[in-house]
């Protein structure tokens, strides 16, 4: 599994962080977020799906 944060759209509320924070890092100056690796460890994918799911602005795929 790869994971990608759209710049475009990540608003910065960091609910992707607290849900897979060994995977998502967050900008120390506006909270958004970008993947620490677009692959995904396979222990990391629930934590993944489940940021997916709580992003309110959509801005996370996996693929």
């Amino acid at each position: 599994m790869k994971v990608r944060v759209d710049p475009e759209r990540c608003q910065g509320h960091t609910l992707c962080a607290m849900r897979a924070p060994k995977v998502f890092e967050l900008d120390e100056i506006d909270g958004h977020s970008s993947p620490i690796t677009e692959e995904v460890p396979e222990d990391q994918q629930d934590q993944v799906v489940e940021a997916v799911r709580s992003c309110p602005e959509r801005a996370i795929s996996v693929f």
